[in-house]
């Protein structure tokens, strides 16, 4: 339910008439967050509404949250409009930028860190695997990964496996896109692969079903940092609306009951403000890699 006074309903209604008639920036009479399922996706439902409903508490609006099914279906539903506000990961927000003049507002914070690392994963047999010159001087390897629209997956990855010589990683290794970076690792266990790629330290995420998995599989090379996600606005959202949303989003850094939704979500331990500078260097490597990274 809406919770604003006479005299704020009555401004917000001048907005709103004045959004109609001019083409100035809108205010929604819902709020819509789309997310993309980092864990099944009707799980993740339910654990995205505590974050819904409390930013409906602070910002006296109705709140909805979206489980998207994909970046790219998130990044066009911010394009037309049927999605305000989008949690979109590094790549996401650059290509979200570039097609539809999404506007980062926040980024997510991890154990004090704001970029993290993506590392290159082999199995600790292998005695001719060991730096990433071996991937570079030994041709016909298996690279598993999630997909190409992949931050740590794939394009920081790749962009380091071009700078240390190789022209055509499509002639040089054989690729398998799995989807995610749990299964790219468990080819690596299982075999079918002979590296992947993947955030870090995307092992503990099967640390439970495999106890060892610590010690099986080891890690060769690390990228350069990788700025962490974003909770972008679509580009005709309210501004004075998206600096209410800002305030929101950082007073759940005092709060410790949503520290642990976003943590659930995510793993997320907290929040800062961004810029679009922040993620020059995403916008930099993308660029090496933007006729095979397509939102279509």
């Amino acid at each position: 339910m809406r919770k604003y006074t006479i005299a704020g309903s009555a401004v917000l209604m001048t907005t709103i008439l004045a959004a109609c008639g001019t083409g100035a920036d809108e205010v929604p009479d819902t709020l819509s967050m789309g997310f993309v399922p980092s864990q099944d996706a009707s799980e993740l439902a339910d654990t995205v509404q505590p974050v819904a409903d409390r930013l409906a508490e602070e910002l006296g609006m109705d709140v909805e949250a979206e489980v998207v099914t994909s970046y790219v279906g998130l990044v066009e539903a911010m394009g037309n409009g049927t999605v305000d506000i989008g949690f979109l990961p590094p790549l996401g927000f650059v290509q979200a930028e570039e097609a539809h003049d999404v506007e980062v507002m926040l980024k997510s914070e991890r154990f004090g860190d704001y970029e993290y690392l993506a590392q290159f994963n082999v199995s600790a047999d292998r005695d001719d695997l060991n730096s990433m010159e071996d991937l570079v001087n030994t041709e016909g390897l298996t690279w598993a990964y999630g997909d190409t629209s992949s931050a740590a997956g794939y394009l920081f990855p790749a962009n380091d496996l071009m700078d240390a010589g190789i022209d055509d990683l499509n002639n040089h290794f054989q690729h398998l896109q799995l989807g995610g970076h749990d299964t790219a690792l468990m080819a690596v266990l299982d075999g079918e692969a002979d590296f992947s790629t993947s955030f870090d330290d995307a092992r503990e995420n099967l640390e439970e079903d495999y106890p060892d998995i610590m010690e099986d599989i080891k890690i060769i090379e690390y990228t350069q940092p990788i700025p962490n996600d974003t909770i972008s606005a679509r580009a005709d959202l309210d501004d004075d609306l998206k600096d209410e949303i800002i305030a929101a989003f950082l007073s759940f850094n005092d709060d410790e009951e949503m520290l642990e939704v976003l943590d659930s979500i995510y793993n997320w331990t907290g929040i800062a403000e961004a810029e679009s500078s922040d993620y020059e260097v995403v916008r930099d490597t993308y660029e090496r890699f933007q006729e095979e990274i397509t939102l279509d």
